[in-house]
């Protein structure tokens, strides 16, 4: 099996499991309870905290673990805006995480005013368009650091300033960036980033949320005051700590895998019968390939790859079994029986050519035999 659906999940590496085994065993207190037990586990707890902040350029008080990447996008959306005090009025994009998405419908459902800016065909948010949605009482901006279903890469620092001059608090969904792009928040320029550890390499139920401690927020889970007031409920350490291993380990050159999908990407547009090529050519994810094939199914070729041994996915993991095309390829301008041929390749710097090669060999003959448009080769 060749596994090129990261963007869905990671597995959990092995020096991430090392670092958490103590603290599922022998070291398992709660990290609340003040004796020894307890404070072994705080002192865990706020290592893995100032790791974090140390990867992200932030200070530790400004981390809170979450459950994963839905739950800090949520948190974040709502948290900041339930909490300003300047308006009602926030801004996403159209390609945003189901996660963001929902959250601005239902800050709309209780009165706030809420602006989706479209994107260009490559799934770009152009500057001029935030520009143009800002306004006096506008309280947060929502925008990505790169999708998961295209790769698209999205301009957030030159965004985040078009906020700051407005004087508006900026959001970006980095989970999919996490081990790939520069998190450092300060040089993004936003005031609260979600990312989730099943993407990196840490297990899945664990994520961080950065808020920049200046800014107001309201904490959806209300009870003991963990995580300085921001997310009460005990923390769970052992993910914590696995979270901190992962970020640590998830850096490097992006040169060789930027090559290797690239030939991937010749190869397909080169000879699979009707591939199209989705998402921003040059500004995307360095493990992201996505196509759509015109007049086939995406769910046919699918089935075709996996049994040949090919694992990959039509789009984001969040909205498996719906059979809704995908609102990120409507917002670029795809027409929805084109949408719905998607096919989506997603891989680490673990993946190799040869994995690439093998892949592009069995996608041209699973759309050959779907769509009746060329002999297999």
């Amino acid at each position: 099996m060749i596994y090129l659906d990261e963007a869905a999940t990671t597995p959990v590496k092995r020096e991430v499991l090392e670092a958490m085994w103590p603290f599922l065993g022998p070291e398992f207190g709660n990290p609340s309870s003040h004796h020894e037990v307890g404070e072994s586990a705080a002192r865990a707890l706020e290592q893995a905290r100032a790791d974090v902040a140390q990867a992200l350029g932030a200070r530790s008080s400004e981390i809170t673990f979450t459950s994963g990447g839905t739950e800090s996008d949520n948190a974040a959306i709502k948290g900041i805006a339930l909490a300003a005090p300047r308006g009602r009025h926030v801004v996403v994009s159209a390609v945003e995480h189901p996660a963001v998405l929902e959250s601005a419908e239902f800050l709309g459902r209780i009165g706030y005013e809420i602006t989706v800016l479209p994107v260009d065909g490559q799934g770009m948010v152009q500057p001029d368009t935030l520009a143009a949605a800002l306004r006096d009482d506008t309280t947060l901006v929502s925008i990505q650091l790169a999708n998961n279903e295209v790769g698209t890469i999205q301009q957030v620092e030159t965004l985040s300033r078009l906020a700051a001059a407005h004087g508006v608090p900026f959001h970006t969904d980095a989970v999919q960036g996490a081990g790939w792009l520069d998190l450092d928040v300060t040089r993004l320029g936003v005031q609260a980033l979600s990312i989730s550890g099943h993407k990196i390499g840490a297990p899945k139920g664990i994520g961080v949320l950065y808020v920049q401690r200046r800014v107001p927020f309201e904490p959806l889970l209300h009870g003991g005051g963990q995580e300085g007031g921001r997310r009460s409920g005990t923390e769970n350490v052992a993910a914590a700590v696995g979270m901190a291993a992962a970020l640590r380990l998830a850096g490097g050159s992006n040169d060789e895998v930027v090559a290797r999908r690239d030939a991937f990407i010749a190869r397909v547009l080169a000879e699979a019968p009707g591939a199209a090529l989705t998402g921003d050519v040059a500004h995307r994810l360095p493990g992201s390939a996505s196509f759509v094939f015109a007049g086939t199914s995406g769910e046919s070729i699918l089935v075709e790859l996996q049994a040949r041994g090919i694992v990959c996915s039509s789009g984001s993991a969040c909205a498996a079994g719906s059979d809704d095309p995908s609102h990120v390829l409507l917002a670029m301008g795809l027409e929805p029986e084109v949408a719905q041929t998607a096919v989506r390749f997603t891989f680490g710097r673990t993946t190799t050519s040869d994995d690439l090669d093998t892949a592009a060999d069995e996608l041209v003959r699973a759309v050959a035999s779907v769509s009746g448009r060329g002999a297999p080769r």
